[in-house]
């Protein structure tokens, strides 16, 4: 589907260079002198490289709509993610790379989203939230106001958060899959 350069918005998966892209940043600049633009911040979708580029509204590019599986993760092996999707139970092997860091976060039968174009995975949701066990926390420091003070604590995979002070080893706790912040204690 051919969209206009200034109507990219952030989320969208485009087709550039010959390569897929999602734009992570988007802009729209008015300079004094000329016609606008869109400012965009781009992400390679297979090798996770960044590209800044400009887009006038008389240019178009290709806008990739992927499909979404929902598959459950089974395990690792070696450097590779087990999947399954949950509809032809179809075994996908993904490499680690392609979610970066947050394959520490994924349990045994967790449900995630699988972006495929060309039955080829391109990125994977995690669930919004996520509930995990804290296994290390500092003490309170006495005086220390429940309000905005947050203090460092451990979960699994050496995985350093921020919990507020009464949050305790052995606590479970919701934390957002995004960017790992503290959303609120686990209700058994």
């Amino acid at each position: 589907m051919k969209i206009n350069g200034n109507a990219i918005k952030q989320g969208n998966v485009i087709e550039h260079k010959g390569s897929l892209w999602i734009a992570v940043k988007t802009s729209h600049v008015k300079p004094g002198k000329g016609g606008a633009f869109a400012q965009v911040e781009l992400k390679n979708l297979r090798n996770n490289t960044k590209l800044n580029e400009r887009f006038r509204s008389s240019e178009t590019v290709e806008r990739i709509i992927l499909e979404e599986k929902n598959a459950t993760y089974l395990y690792e092996e070696n450097d590779t993610l087990i999947f399954m999707d949950i509809e032809s139970y179809d075994q996908k092997s993904i490499s680690k790379e392609l979610i970066g860091n947050k394959y520490q976060l994924l349990e045994d039968g967790m449900e995630v989203i699988l972006n495929t174009f060309e039955d080829e995975v391109i990125s994977i949701q995690l669930p919004d939230t996520i509930k995990v066990e804290i296994f290390e926390a500092d003490a309170v420091i006495k005086g220390q106001t429940a309000s905005s003070s947050y203090k460092p604590a451990i979960i699994k995979n050496d995985i350093r958060i921020l919990v507020p002070p009464h949050i305790e080893k052995g606590t479970k706790v919701v934390i957002k899959s995004e960017d790992l912040s503290y959303v609120e204690r686990a209700k058994e």
